[in-house]
């Protein structure tokens, strides 16, 4: 099995675009590291504001869904405080 000319000259563009976009990739994550060094130096809590990132991510409805279940799952694991009770039949 042989590559002529022309894919071997595909075949090296392809590979050097996936190494330009990995290291665009690693310079990207490091900027991303920064913020959040940057975020917790300010005092605000990296993992919360990780999970409200994931959040804003979601549909309304599929967050909300989320949100309903999770207070489900407590409510029967006994987690869940008094205050925090809401109307579960709809789920």
């Amino acid at each position: 099995m042989s590559l002529n000319a022309s894919e071997v000259g595909h075949l090296k563009q392809y590979v050097q675009k996936l190494e330009n976009l990995e290291t665009e990739k690693k310079e990207i994550q490091e900027q991303i590291s920064d913020v959040f060094k940057q975020i917790q130096n300010d005092g605000f809590d990296v993992k919360i504001l990780r999970k409200v990132l994931r959040l804003r991510k979601m549909k309304t409805q599929d967050r909300t869904f989320e949100e309903e279940l999770l207070h489900l799952y407590m409510h029967a694991l006994g987690m869940a405080n008094d205050s925090e009770e809401r109307d579960t039949s709809q789920i």
